[in-house]
Formats: C-alpha cells, sequence, structure tokens
C-alpha cells in the first residue's frame, strides 16, 4: 500500500486531472481556483485510509475521494458568501476575486460535479455510497443552519454546539471514510465502527481549531483571535458563560461589541476571563477525550493492527500529536 505522503499525492494527481470546460470561464475558472487551494485534503484522505484498512485497491477509491474532496470546496464558496469572508486559504475567496453571484452559480457546478465523479465508482457499490453521500451532504446543510442561529440566539449550551459542530464538521469525515470502507468491502459494523471514529476525530479537530484560534501561534499563518473579535460562540466561549458569574458573562457578551476598546484590549480581556477560569485547560481535557475515544474505536475493528496503522498515524498528525 502507498504510504500517505504517496496517498496524498495520488489524490492530487487525479484531482488535477479532473476535466472541467474552458467555458464559461466564469462558470469553471473558479471551480479550478478552489481546487488548487490546496488545504489538508483531510476528507478525501480519510477516504482512501479507509478503503485501506479493508483492501489494497485504493485506486478504485479515488473517484469517491475527490467527490468528497469537491464537495467539500462547494460548502465552502457557499460559507465564504454568507461569512462575507474575503480570504480563504491564504488567498481571495472565490467570492470576494469574481462576486458573489459566480460564488452561488460555480458552487453549485461544483456539487453538481462531486455527484458526476461518484458516477466512476463499481456500480454494484453506488446506491450504498449515494445513500451514505446523500445524508452526510443535508447533515452538513443542517450544521450550517445551526451555525447561523447561534449567531442571533442569547444562549447556547455545551451540548447543542457539540451537536452543531457534529453536523457541521464531523458528519463530513464520518461520510468519508464509511465510503472508503464501503468500497473496500467492509461491513456494515465495520462501517458503523469507523463513523464513530470519524464523528470523535472530528470533534477533537473542531475543538481544537476552536482552541488555536485564540491561543495558537500566529507563525501559522492564522490570526489570532478572531473568534473573540466576532463575538463567535464557540466551545471556550460557551464554556466559559456556562462558569462565570452574571458579572463575567455580560463581559463576555459584549466586548466584542466595545467601540471603546482596541482589538488587541478586547481579545486580552476575554482571555484574561478564559485563562481565570481555566478553559483552555478544560479544552484541551475535552480534545484528549475525543481524540483518545477515536483512537480505541480503530482497535475494536476485525483487522490487525498494521492495517489501521496508517490511519492512526494521519489521525495523531492531523491533531499535532505523537502517536
Amino acid at each position: 500500500m502507498l504510504n500517505n505522503e504517496q496517498l496524498l499525492q495520488s489524490i492530487e494527481n487525479y484531482l488535477a486531472q479532473t476535466d472541467f470546460p474552458a467555458e464559461p470561464e466564469l462558470l469553471y475558472a473558479p471551480i479550478g481556483y478552489s481546487l488548487a487551494g490546496g488545504g489538508k485534503r483531510l476528507r478525501p484522505m480519510l477516504l482512501a485510509l479507509a478503503c485501506g484498512i479493508f483492501s489494497d485497491d485504493i485506486q478504485q477509491a479515488l473517484p469517491a475521494a475527490a467527490a468528497v474532496e469537491v464537495f467539500h470546496n462547494f460548502t465552502l464558496l457557499h460559507d465564504d458568501i454568507m461569512d462575507n469572508a474575503a480570504m480563504r486559504r491564504g488567498k481571495p475567496s472565490v467570492y470576494a476575486k469574481w462576486g458573489q453571484n459566480v460564488a452561488i452559480l460555480s458552487g453549485d457546478a461544483m456539487l453538481i460535479c462531486a455527484y458526476r465523479l461518484l458516477g466512476a465508482i463499481q456500480p454494484r457499490f453506488l446506491p450504498q455510497v449515494l445513500a451514505v453521500f446523500n445524508t452526510m451532504a443535508l447533515e452538513v446543510c443542517e450544521g450550517q443552519q445551526y451555525d447561523m442561529d447561534f449567531e442571533t440566539k442569547s444562549k447556547v449550551s455545551v451540548v447543542e454546539y457539540m451537536h452543531m459542530i457534529e453536523l457541521k464538521t464531523s458528519v463530513l469525515l464520518a461520510g468519508a471514510v464509511v465510503i472508503g470502507a464501503t468500497l473496500g468491502g467492509a461491513s456494515e459494523e465495520e462501517c458503523r465502527k469507523l463513523r464513530r471514529f470519524a464523528i470523535e476525530l472530528g470533534l477533537a479537530f473542531q475543538l481544537q481549531d476552536d482552541l488555536l484560534d485564540s491561543y495558537g501561534d500566529e507563525r501559522l499563518g492564522k490570526a489570532i483571535g478572531g473568534d473573540i473579535l466576532e463575538g463567535k460562540k464557540t466551545y471556550l466561549m460557551i464554556t466559559a458563560m456556562s462558569h462565570a458569574d452574571e458579572p463575567t458573562r455580560e463581559v463576555l457578551r459584549s466586548t466584542y461589541r466595545n467601540a471603546s476598546l482596541s482589538d488587541r484590549e478586547k481579545i486580552d480581556t476575554v482571555k484574561a476571563i478564559y485563562d481565570r477560569l481555566d478553559i483552555p485547560r478544560l479544552t484541551e481535557q475535552q480534545i484528549s477525550v475525543r481524540f483518545e475515544r477515536a483512537l480505541s474505536i480503530l482497535d475494536t475493528l476485525s483487522v490487525g493492527a498494521e492495517r489501521t496503522r496508517q490511519m492512526r498515524e494521519f489521525a495523531a498528525g492531523l491533531m499535532g500529536r505523537k502517536h
């Protein structure tokens, strides 16, 4: 089997060879631009690795891996419109570069292209794969709607937040691994286990993203404190609200809107509260619980440990851990 670096290169090559017409340029050029943006290729890698747990024929998984990546990038085009986001992966978003109408229509075309890519998988797997893909796609939309609902909701519980990020982040990872495992010949029980693995991994990944937004390293290329400045209801904010007294809650609720404070002062004010309430440690604790739970599920599969080694290594690398 290919190692993870070779596997990633195979996915990149397959995506690069996916044909998009030259005309109309304003429909197809943004698709190529979006897919050339790189990123971790997290979802297609998980799909291919899940296939590799049960089969040595990884090539058969590439059309579905590409489909999942094209679908993911379609969601980003539309997310950037909803978020009025000017940047994506360090360069102008499609929305900023070409405008709202182009981003909407190119995104629509990407969704259709994702389904067209699925048409290249073995026909005997197509009904099952389509069922998983369709459920996954709808759940991602549900997660995005909950995320938007939270913007105007005065109080969000930790349970509600975890449900939202499960839909918005984890189910796409889960759909990818179930599709990959299906193509590899896994049983329904093994697919269920891998779905749970991906849900837990996705939750750990999103919680880590929340933590890094406030406590990460700007050398990684991401500005620190963006969530605080936007007043986003992240895991850190929601947990802090649940642990704080009412005067502190009011500070957390209002700081991002306080025009008398600079951005730096807003970030420092909120982080001082997080530190006082021990929020970073509580968040790290939750990340570790989810990540260790994910890895333990791999141990329950009916294959030898060597078959899951690459998946385990990829998951550990994703979380910046040594396992």
